[in-house]
């Protein structure tokens, strides 16, 4: 194993929990839910404040047009905030990418608003562990490697999007855009209670699938109607048969249906895929397209397929494996035992892996009970996880690669 060099021992010893501990509690009290416009430009002020310690252009970047389906089939615009970027030497050899999200999946009228300190060693909060305990270790570990000579040999780029909790549709692109060219990426999701971080992970593709009949009177004339809500149900069933191995289908909702005497006349179906591979998503793609052509041609219906694979499934390749290769010799160096298990939930890492980019997107703090009221923060692992990405990196910067 590798001891910590004296250069890796000064970044360590300036990191301090303090501060950011100070930041979570500040961060967190502030409502951030994705669909809160005032509330996640307040967070951007916050976070471009703090983010200014850091040299290098800091900017605020306007969300990419996004849209949802309505439970009457309509295509609406989706407001987003904006996105925060800091570009840090952009003309260095070698190159990264830190990404973040302020957003919280708590909307402002949501009852869990409070940040507690516990007084057993955890804070709770909305947010505090997803993902403003990682925005807090992500900044410090940044400013230990440029506080440390080997910081120059590195540039890089942050990204801390404003709507990572529904699917990042309005920073896909940004995320592409930055992964390019980079070596090495590392997300700031929550890490769980014992420190374990995601490793591979499957993807997602959220549809919305809308169907149109045609209304008439349940009693007077109904074969002059065609029903919405049974094409809506037939596709339902259809779509679950396609759930196979490595892939996993959840219909999760209808949207439709009015009066008893009326044939409905409009449905929209939510549904959910998880495939594991590149291939599970091509054959859910195919199911999905094949089970609404069979529905309009059997119900004599419209049927509208609004949605993605927002999230690519994310192996871990030759890349990532010696990526975690790194960061398990950098915790090893700082005492920190690092292992990795497979996961079904998405997050932007798998954005950045599809760009071709290894990376780790359990970076963050260590915790718990994220999107739920018992959300919590470990708060001696800020400095912990901190020194673990500061270390990480100057190791980066030192080789010029992973």
């Amino acid at each position: 194993m590798r001891e910590l060099t004296e250069t890796e021992q000064d970044a360590v010893a300036q990191i301090e929990t303090g501060p950011m501990l100070a930041q979570v509690l500040r961060w967190s009290a502030v409502n951030s839910g994705t669909g809160n416009l005032p509330g996640l430009a307040t967070m951007a002020e916050l976070l471009g404040d703090a983010f200014s310690a850091l040299p290098g252009e800091l900017a605020l970047v306007e969300p990419e047009p996004a849209d949802r389906v309505e439970a009457d089939g309509r295509v609406v615009a989706v407001e987003h905030g904006r996105h925060l970027r800091l570009s840090v030497r952009p003309d260095a050899p070698v190159r990264m990418l830190f990404t973040g999200h302020m957003d919280t999946v708590y909307p402002a009228d949501h009852p869990f608003q409070q940040v507690t300190e516990r007084g057993d060693g955890t804070v709770g909060g909305p947010g505090t562990a997803d993902m403003k305990g990682g925005l807090a270790v992500m900044l410090a570990a940044l400013g230990a490697v440029e506080a440390s000579p080997l910081g120059s040999r590195i540039g890089y780029d942050v990204m801390i999007n404003s709507d990572e909790e529904t699917g990042s549709l309005s920073s896909a692109p940004l995320i592409a855009e930055l992964a390019r060219g980079k070596v090495a990426a590392l997300t700031y999701e929550p890490a769980l209670p014992d420190g374990t971080l995601a490793g591979a992970r499957g993807g997602t593709g959220n549809f919305s699938v809308a169907v149109e009949g045609r209304a008439a009177h349940a009693g007077r004339n109904p074969e002059d109607g065609r029903n919405a809500l049974v094409a809506a149900a037939d596709l339902t069933l259809k779509l679950a048969a396609a759930a196979s191995a490595g892939l996993t289908v959840n219909p999760a909702r209808i949207d439709g249906g009015g009066p008893n005497n009326v044939v409905p006349d409009r449905a929209v179906l939510r549904v959910n895929f998880r495939p594991v591979d590149a291939d599970a998503a091509r054959r859910a793609r195919a199911a999905i397209d094949r089970a609404a052509a069979d529905v309009a041609r059997e119900h004599g219906v419209a049927v509208r397929v609004h949605g993605s694979f927002n999230r690519p499934p994310k192996p871990v390749d030759e890349g990532a494996a010696q990526l975690f290769a790194l960061v398990g010799e950098a915790g090893a160096a700082l005492g920190i035992p690092i292992s990795a298990r497979a996961t079904g939930g998405v997050c932007d890492g798998n954005n950045i892996a599809a760009a071709g980019v290894p990376v780790i997107d359990t970076m963050g703090v260590r915790g718990g009970a994220i999107h739920s009221p018992d959300e919590f923060m470990i708060v001696d692992s800020l400095a912990e996880r901190a020194a673990l990405s500061a270390v990480t990196v100057l190791r980066i910067a030192e080789r010029g690669r992973v």
